[in-house]
């Protein structure tokens, strides 16, 4: 479908930066639903969910009737209705990213499918009418888009992990290294700024978020710093009009790399998640903080093992504490085959961190690749595997 390519580093690095995991702590999780994988339900949703009006919305990257994944709604008691199974047309195919509400009508993207196979923008309402505003990959508009959009002021932005006019190559071929694009409601699309590959980034995976009209995100690859040749990551920042400058290139080792989740804002401060490096080693992964000038602290270092490793996407802000999930790691032994099953966990703005849950690998879930929702007070998330067929579930968590 699509391929990046992923750096396999042995990095160095001892010097502590960040708080070690303070003891884990009872947290009560429930599982809302388990994916069946059947042609009436979804299975293995790597996206979070969001809230309308009570009722969550989320996607499947795979089951439905085609096989090709699904949107789906579910009450906050379980009851799940699926709304849309890809892949009977030109819809698109293999949903990566969630969704997003705009006066009534949702908008998310798929990672492929569509009229030129690159994948779309696609919306569709709360009862299930689903229309492809954009299809990807008709010429350097932007292919395989894996993140959430978002609105600003009734235009939607986004980010694709390949195309465009720069020139990547992922060791088969040579491709586009991403664009950061926006389109209409109508589904006018511009591509307003394609990565080089070089000092400016590469592969974005993670979408943006506005910050006073400036447009902030993330790059897996690229950057100045070497991380095998083709970069460590960076966080960058976009205007409107498509004038890029990245704010840190990520160098590997204690300052952790490849990026792969959007930022949050907490009072001008951004906070983001790093899948690999740390002081825990080049296994485990980092939180870090940044300003917007680009001036960036880990806050901590993920050690694996019942601390969590690997954190795939954002995090969210609750009352000024920040909760987020690691995508393995913890006490769960996954049938003894992974080192861990993942992970939900809060961090303070200073950095003390805490284990809120540990998943087993059975009937509660495996490997959370999203991010979290607070509806009242009770955080929401899906997890890609687990669950009573193993196709992933719908979880709510209550911390403690």
């Amino acid at each position: 479908m699509f391929c990046i390519r992923v750096l396999h580093i042995i990095l160095a690095g001892s010097l502590s930066m960040g708080l070690l995991a303070l003891p884990a702590r009872a947290a009560s999780e429930v599982v809302v639903h388990s994916f069946q994988g059947s042609p009436n339900d979804g299975a293995n949703p790597q996206a979070g969910l969001i809230d309308v009006g009570g009722t969550l919305y989320g996607t499947t990257n795979s089951g439905g009737a085609h096989g090709s994944g699904t949107v789906f709604k579910v009450t906050t008691a379980g009851v799940v209705t699926m709304l849309h199974s890809f892949g009977h047309g030109h819809d698109g195919a293999y949903p990566q990213a969630g969704l997003i509400n705009v006066e009534g009508t949702l908008y998310g993207t798929t990672s492929s499918g569509g009229a030129h196979g690159s994948g779309t923008v696609f919306s569709i309402t709360t009862g299930g009418v689903e229309a492809v505003l954009h299809s990807f990959g008709h010429g350097h508009d932007g292919a395989y888009p894996q993140a959430n959009l978002i609105n600003v002021g009734g235009t939607l932005y986004g980010t694709t992990a390949e195309g465009g006019t720069g020139k990547c190559s992922n060791g088969e071929s040579i491709t586009g290294c991403g664009t950061v694009f926006k389109v209409t409601t109508a589904g006018v699309e511009t591509a307003l700024y394609s990565f080089r590959g070089g000092n400016d980034g590469a592969n974005p995976l993670a979408g943006l978020i506005d910050v006073g009209g400036t447009l902030y995100g993330t790059t897996v690859g690229g950057g100045t710093n070497g991380c095998g040749g083709g970069g460590c990551g960076t966080v960058f920042k976009v205007t409107t009009a498509g004038v890029e400058k990245v704010l840190h290139s990520f160098q590997g080792g204690t300052d952790g790399l490849e990026p792969k989740a959007s930022l949050v804002n907490v009072g001008g401060t951004l906070y983001g998640t790093t899948f690999y490096g740390g002081n825990g080693g080049p296994c485990c992964g980092t939180v870090f903080k940044m300003t917007t000038a680009g001036a960036k602290t880990v806050l901590h270092s993920f050690q694996g093992g019942s601390d969590g490793e690997n954190p795939q996407t954002g995090l969210i802000n609750v009352g000024g504490t920040l909760y987020g999930t690691t995508n393995i790691g913890g006490t769960g032994n996954c049938n003894g085959q992974d080192p861990g099953c993942g992970t939900v966990f809060k961090i303070t703005t200073a950095g003390a961190e805490t284990v809120l849950y540990s998943f087993l690998g059975g009937s509660d879930g495996e490997n959370p690749q999203a991010g979290l929702i607070n509806v009242g007070g009770t955080l929401y998330g899906t997890t890609a595997n687990g669950g009573a067929s193993g196709n992933g579930t719908v979880f709510k968590i209550t911390p403690q």
